[in-house]
């Protein structure tokens, strides 16, 4: 099925690479215009010309970033169709050495800045009475954690917790709020900031014997922005092929 996001605008904020550059690259293949929203302005318009859409610099922790970004939509292709907030940072450190600034970073850009692009979209969609929001929040937090990634885990876990409000609040205006919580994704920032022994530690832990890939998420962001989840609304989806169903290390069966 080819076709699924005919004539739809889509803002992909955090799309100048990996995972929210897949989703881009997806959404366009299906019919989509895109607004790629980033704070890597290189790399952001590479995207964006390469998908014949638009570019804005946007750093989510801000407000009036937020409505920039969605003006751009309104001004370069005359509507918002589809929300995906995907821009997040995750710095590695022991909730002992976090300092209150650090805490403040994270929680600024994946949770405010998931507030921040809802609040802006809201408008309006609410206008439309249509519209869908789609928030990339993750395993880590909502269903497992590990050392150095305390806030982190808070702000995933609170993405979590606000699809479920926004969900509920945004019902009556046609607009439905849906979530994916990725696992461990190959990106090309997992290739710089990750050794080789590191992704292999973590291709062991996934009984599906491989990392996941950001056309993966991209995949299910589809899914959730399409009309084939019309009646969906206020949960998330788990992309991690089955990273979060073994109760310890020792999982594998041998098929013969």
């Amino acid at each position: 099925m080819m076709g699924r996001l005919e004539g739809k605008v889509a803002l992909v904020i955090g799309a100048a690479r990996g995972i929210g550059e897949g989703i881009a690259q997806r959404f366009v293949e299906e019919g989509a215009k895109v607004v790629i929203a980033d704070t890597e302005v290189e790399a952001g318009k590479e995207t964006a010309a390469r998908l014949k859409g638009l570019f804005i610099e946007t750093d989510i922790s801000r407000m009036d970033h937020a409505q920039r970004a969605v003006q751009t939509a309104l001004d370069g292709f005359g509507s918002l169709d589809i929300l995906v907030q995907n821009a997040g940072i995750y710095p590695w450190t022991l909730i002992e050495k976090t300092s209150p600034e650090e805490w403040d970073k994270v929680l600024a850009v994946n949770l405010k800045g998931t507030f921040l692009a809802a609040r802006a979209a809201l408008p309006h969609m609410k206008a439309k009475k249509a519209g869908r929001m789609i928030f990339t929040s993750s395993i880590t937090g909502p269903r497992v954690t590990s050392p150095g990634h305390g806030h982190y885990s808070a702000s995933k876990a609170g993405i979590n917790g606000f699809i479920k409000s926004a969900a509920l609040e945004f019902s009556g205006y046609g607009i439905t709020v849906n979530g994916i919580e990725p696992g461990n994704i190959l990106t090309s920032g997992m290739q710089m900031h990750r050794s080789p022994e590191f992704i292999r530690s973590m291709e062991v832990a996934v009984p599906l014997g491989r990392l996941g890939t950001p056309r993966d998420i991209a995949n299910c962001a589809l899914f959730l922005a399409s009309d084939d989840a019309s009646y969906i609304t206020g949960t998330t989806i788990i992309v991690d092929g089955g990273q979060t169903l073994p109760e310890g290390a020792d999982f594998r069966i041998n098929p013969d």
